[in-house]
């Protein structure tokens, strides 16, 4: 009996870890996040035919992963990792005091807990690294294909001033000789 309530418990702390991992599930846009225009002198079924090459493009350096899918990934095996540790060290604690089903479960719950919150910090790092490699590719594509591609805005740049030295440093004042007038003055 203590066997199925233990594997209960690792059946709800999974099901909790997968409503947690959905409730912090990243889904960035699918496609470029730049602002394009078309080249000089060009159509607009011209400029479409070059979004759809480039985009094509992009998919293919990025390894043809969504940004979606990378950040999915991620999370899931932060999860089942963080609950196979969790469910280990749990049985391990459990079976040193005496309660090896309920350490196990406990654990798993823990670990899965752990591992869902560290698996969405983890997606949100690769998709958001994913999108950028996947904008640096479209961008390069369309401007090789004649299209017009923002620049960069450079940081601000402000003046540094130079630091100016210190006064020099004169010696003080002599003080005036002062004589008493002569007398009868």
């Amino acid at each position: 009996m203590s066997g199925l309530r233990s594997s209960r418990g690792v059946i709800a702390a999974m099901a909790l870890g997968v409503f947690l991992l959905d409730a912090c599930a990243v889904e960035p846009p699918t496609g470029p996040n730049v602002a394009v225009m078309p080249g000089p002198n060009k159509t607009l079924p011209q400029f479409q035919e070059d979004d759809a090459v480039c985009r094509q493009f992009a998919s293919q350096q990025t390894g043809g992963a969504a940004p979606a899918q990378a950040a999915t990934q991620s999370a899931v095996g932060s999860a089942v990792i963080g609950t196979a540790l969790g469910a280990a060290a749990g049985a391990l604690l459990g079976s040193a005091s005496g309660h090896a089903g309920g350490g196990a479960a406990l654990g798993a719950g823990a670990g899965l807990l752990t591992g869902s919150l560290i698996g969405g910090g983890n997606a949100q790092d690769s998709a958001r690294h994913l999108q950028r490699r996947y904008d640096l590719a479209y961008k390069q594509c369309m401007a090789t294909r004649g299209d017009q591609v923002p620049e960069p805005t450079p940081p601000a740049v402000y003046p540094v001033y130079p630091a100016y030295p210190p006064p020099p440093s004169y010696p003080p004042p002599l003080p005036p000789s002062y004589q008493p007038p002569p007398p009868g003055y």
